[in-house]
Order: C-alpha cells, then structure tokens, then sequence
C-alpha cells in the first residue's frame, strides 16, 4: 500500500496541497484527475481534441519515487490528444491546459495503470502523480503535403465515418481571412462536393469524422478553390480557407465486399462518366477520386463468363489511363508511370499507356527510357505522328545533356589539371629551399672544421 508521507509539493504534503489548489478537470468529477498549476500558460486556445501536442513530463508514485522522465531522455514527447494513445489522466489534463502551463495532476488508478498497475515501476491499483508541460500544440495533418489541417471542438459520437459514395449533411462555415463568405447546411455526396460548391478539402476531411463532430479545417489554396479563387464568394485565387464543419448525419455507402460483380459493373459507368465530367472542367483531384472508385471495384474481380471479364478489363483499363492523364495535368509522375504500367500489365501494346507513360519519364529527365516508350508506340502504330516528334525531343534532350557532361568534365578536368600545376610549383619551390637550406648547412660544417684545425 503507497502513501504520500514522502511526496511533498510547495513543502507540505501532496494530498494537502491538492485539496487547498486542486481543480478536477474530469467531466464525471469524480476527483479522477485533480490538477494544479503551477505556471499559468498563454491566454489563448487550448488545444482540442485530435490536435498533436509536444509534452514534458514526469511521473512520480506517491511515495515520491520517480519513475519516468522525459526530461532525464532529453527528448520532449508528441501525441494526438484525446485519442486514447496515452493514459486517460493525460488526455483529461492536457485538454484543461494553455500553451507553456506547467501544472501537476493526481491521477487515480482507474485514470492511469488500473488494478494491473506497471510491471517494475508502479504497484496494482497505485495513484500516481505527474508534473506536465505543454509545449507545443498543432492540428491534427490530414494529408502528406499538410494541406488539410483538423482541429475537433466537439467530439463525436460513435466508431464509424463516412466513406466515399456516402450521403452527407454538413453545417459549414467558410472564413477567408476574417471574412465569412459561406454559411449553411447543405447535403452531398463524399467525391461529389464540388457539384454543391463544397471545397476538395472539406470533401476529403469526411472520412475522418463522426457523427456529431464539429471540427475546424485549415485549407491550403489546392485543398480550397486553387488558382482560380471563388468570384460568387468574393474570394481570390490562391487564398487559405478556414472552414467550420458540424457533420450532422450521414448514410455510408455500400463497400466493395457488400456489393455484388454485375451492382459495381452497372454503378462504374455512372461514376466513370462523373469523372470525365471533372476532368473536362480541370478538377483533376475530384476526377481522381471517381476513377479510383472504379479501380478499388473491380481491379480484383474476375468475371463469370467471356463478357463479363471484357467488361471488367475495359472499366479497369480505362480507369488507369484517366488516373494516368488526371495525374500527368497536376504533374505527379510517379504516378502517372505506375498507373500505365497497370494498364501495360493487361495490354503490353497499349498505344496511349505507353505514350503517357513516355511523357512522364520525359518531364522526369528520364531521356532514355522515355525514348524507348515512343519508340514502342510507333511499332504499335507506326503513323503516330506525335509519338515522332517526341522521339525527336528526347534525342536532342539526349545531346545537350551529352554536351553539358562533356562541359563539366572537362572544366573539372582543366581544375584537376591546374591544381596539379600548382601543386607541382609549390612542391618544385620547398624542395629548392630543403635544397639550397642544406647547402648552407653544408658550408657552415666545412667552414667550422677548417677552423678547428691546428694551424
């Protein structure tokens, strides 16, 4: 059984000083986690739940013995608040806590290491005190490139999101700058919001939330209205977004494995034709987003019969080679290749496969190889006349990189040489002083002998 005889806090005894300071942050208070501070932070946010935070912190029985340190690993740590990645004493008191606060918290067994307790570290059933301090607080990064950032006022109810295909109603709020320039609710469906002038960036933060969630979204210009700005919203190109979102239901769609071969054949040409759609109007990420439905649908299906596997091979290839085309107009290469090579897979003589594919490797300097892709393109179709003339860019790309080699070798070469030179001077000049020093020396031995010779 642990005490807090030997835990002291301001020189008198924990317990006392969090019954006299303490605040129960808990939302049953049920005194679970009591928490005083001992160094007020930044008036300001606090952080929400979602958001990733950077904490120091130490842990101490009540005994007083230490028994973790961030501090002693010099190495701050980072969660995700409020997402169950730590104790639930920590997700409670970090989310009561300002920027640069230093507070202690008195955790009970249920809101830190239960009946198990810590094997070596902390007894079964054991309250537990930790020192922390918030150091950093940032939203939550939904995409790679960090241009949808999520911030979560009210949490969620449930375990369940929408996916792509889902029905939705939303309440939104669109801010740029300081200025509200959207507020209403309004419903769509996830992949198809711009139909309802909904921004890619709310679109794609749906799979992300619950029923019930408020959250706000910080969007970077491609994740708003891009470079052509908003004029029916008065708002610019190139502008950051800030959206409020409360996701007030929702209907999913079916996934994959709920639907049966001839339900996602009959659905592919509807979403396929919503594509090119987008496409034609330079939405290239919502184009993306209905031909990869396609791909996800039947990319590991095989048909009952002769004609149904045609048209599983035609929606597949097809889809490839607009995910391929959506991906070369924003400039993404890699994926302009591995989409064609999907398509080559099933059709080693696909005439537009392989001219894509020859268009990517030569916006990646890859003269060569992208080369050989036109070169593959006229033997499938020898009348190709753009397939030419890409031939003939990629020789002449092919000579001027020759010719710049030959340049840098041979200015790296003319240095070489004339550092050796100057090598070799410096060299030439000690060794004639080493040379003429010796003499001297000389001299002097054959001058001192004489003079201690009788005469």
């Amino acid at each position: 059984m642990t005490t807090d005889q030997d835990l002291t806090m301001d020189g008198q005894p924990a317990t006392a000083e969090f019954a006299a300071k303490g605040i129960d942050v808990t939302a049953s208070k049920d005194q679970g986690v009591i928490k005083v501070v001992k160094r007020h932070g930044l008036d300001g946010e606090r952080p929400m739940v979602g958001d990733k935070v950077t904490v120091h912190y130490t842990g101490k029985l009540l005994t007083g013995e230490k028994f973790d340190c961030s501090r002693d690993r010099k190495e701050a740590f980072c969660f995700n608040v409020g997402k169950g990645q730590v104790l639930k004493a920590w997700d409670i008191g970090v989310l009561s806590m300002q920027m640069g606060e230093v507070c202690t918290l008195l955790c009970k067994p249920e809101y830190a290491y239960g009946s198990a307790g810590n094997p070596e570290k902390i007894p079964p059933n054991s309250s537990v005190v930790f020192e922390m301090e918030l150091l950093k607080c940032e939203g939550e990064i939904l995409t790679d490139d960090s241009g949808i950032v999520r911030r979560i006022k009210v949490k969620g109810d449930g375990y369940t999101n929408p996916n792509d295909g889902s029905s939705v109603e939303v309440h939104l709020e669109g801010r740029c700058g300081d200025r509200l320039f959207d507020c209403r609710d309004v419903s769509f469906i996830v992949g198809e919001a711009e139909d309802k002038d909904v921004p890619l960036g709310v679109d794609r933060a749906m799979d992300k939330m619950q029923k019930g969630e408020c959250c706000v979204l910080y969007l970077k210009p491609k994740y708003g209205f891009g470079s052509e700005g908003k004029p029916e919203y008065k708002v610019g190109p190139d502008r950051d977004l800030i959206y409020e979102v409360t996701l007030k239901s929702f209907q999913r769609a079916k996934e994959t494995w709920e639907m049966e071969l001839p339900e996602k054949l009959d659905l592919a040409a509807g979403v396929k034709h919503k594509g090119n759609q987008y496409f034609k109007v330079g939405l290239y990420h919502q184009a993306v987003i209905q031909y990869q439905r396609i791909v996800s649908w039947l990319e590991m299906e095989c048909g009952a019969g002769t004609e149904q596997q045609k048209r599983i091979q035609s929606f597949t290839l097809t889809a490839h080679l607009n995910l391929a085309l959506c991906f070369l107009r924003m400039k993404e290469f890699s994926q302009v290749v591995d989409n064609c090579n999907k398509v080559i897979e099933l059709d080693e003589d696909n005439e537009k496969a392989l001219y894509r594919r020859g268009e990517a490797r030569l916006l990646r300097n890859e003269f060569s190889v992208a080369m050989e892709d036109f070169q593959q393109v006229l033997r499938v179709n020898p009348s190709n006349r753009a397939a030419h003339a890409q031939i003939s860019i990629c020789q002449s790309k092919i000579k001027e990189h020759h010719e710049q080699d030959k340049k840098t070798y041979a200015n790296m070469f003319q240095k070489f040489a004339e550092r050796d030179t100057k090598i070799g001077k410096t060299k030439r000049r000690r060794d004639e002083s080493v040379r003429s020093s010796m003499n001297g020396e000389v001299g002097n031995k054959r001058r001192r002998r004489s003079q201690d010779c009788p005469s």
